[in-house]
């Protein structure tokens, strides 16, 4: 009994280590500039702030990223044009 112990008591840790090593990868990718959350929160859209409740602030601020990006482009045809 104590020899199922003695290997069942590590590679409970060990595996246990492992699934918070993704719990901690998956935090790591999320997180987020508080200039951007900001930002997002001084001037939100309808549709961020229908995604910031529905389905959490990383889709808003993939939503926010892309208004941002798309809207650098416009300034940029503008100047092209002028």
């Amino acid at each position: 009994m104590t020899a199922w112990l003695a290997v069942l008591v590590p590679l409970l840790v060990m595996f246990f280590a492992l699934g918070m090593e993704r719990v901690e990868s998956r935090l790591r990718e999320s997180t987020l500039r508080q200039d951007e959350l900001d930002e997002l929160l001084e001037r939100p859209r309808p549709d961020e702030v229908r995604a910031l409740f529905r389905q959490g602030t990383g889709r808003a601020l993939e939503l926010f990223r892309l208004r941002n990006r798309g809207g650098r482009r416009s300034a940029r045809r503008s100047k092209v044009s002028s």
